[in-house]
């Protein structure tokens, strides 16, 4: 369905540029599409190689298993149907502490191993568990603390003060967090007390 949407987009816009003359702007904004593409990706890279370092020197230092420990207990509250030994848990755990960091791309591979763990714990069903989607709702959603991306965006277009969205981005998240979590039990409620 996202790739229809896509095509009818691409496909609608270049018979609008075709109609109204405009081919050439079309051209030139492809182009330079793709160079800024190509300098943000070099950009993120440096940055995301920095964070992910500095997130190996806080596993290896043990701040990471320590940050794990303190946020268990909220984490048992929100996947109660998880075992406690459960791989499935530290790969959320490790997902969720990327995701403070403002680390996506770190946060999704772990996430997807999240996602096969608890597919097993599913019985292999193509439906999906409560826990499946409790975790994609804060994955979603994810509370970021220090928004990595967005500072090595900021500073290639040459923000004066790249760093100053951090509190915003803080209580943004936040709240977008607990919306997740919110909606999230609304309709698990909802759904279990319609099977009653």
């Amino acid at each position: 369905m996202v790739n229809l949407i896509w095509i009818s987009l691409f496909l609608i816009g270049f018979i609008f540029a075709a109609i109204n003359g405009t081919m050439d702007k079309v051209n030139e904004g492809i182009f330079q599409g793709a160079k800024e593409a190509v300098m943000i990706c070099i950009g993120l890279i440096s940055v995301l190689t920095f964070w992910l370092g500095l997130m190996r020197i806080a596993e290896k230092a043990g701040l990471l298993k320590a940050l794990s420990r303190l946020m268990q207990p909220i984490v048992r509250k929100l996947f109660p149907d998880i075992p406690r030994d459960h791989p499935a848990m530290g790969y959320i755990l490790s997902n969720i502490s990327a995701n403070l960091f403002g680390l996506g791309n770190a946060a999704t591979p772990m996430g997807i191993k999240a996602m096969e763990e608890l597919k097993k714990l599913n019985g292999g069903k193509s439906e999906a568990s409560r826990s499946m989607i409790t975790l994609l709702a804060i994955n979603t959603a994810s509370i970021t603390l220090i928004p990595t991306t967005v500072i090595s965006i900021r500073m290639q277009y040459g923000s004066v003060s790249p760093t100053e969205i951090v509190g915003t981005t803080i209580i943004a998240t936040t709240c977008s967090t607990i919306g997740a979590i919110l909606i999230d039990r609304y309709f698990y409620y909802r759904r279990t007390r319609k099977r009653v």
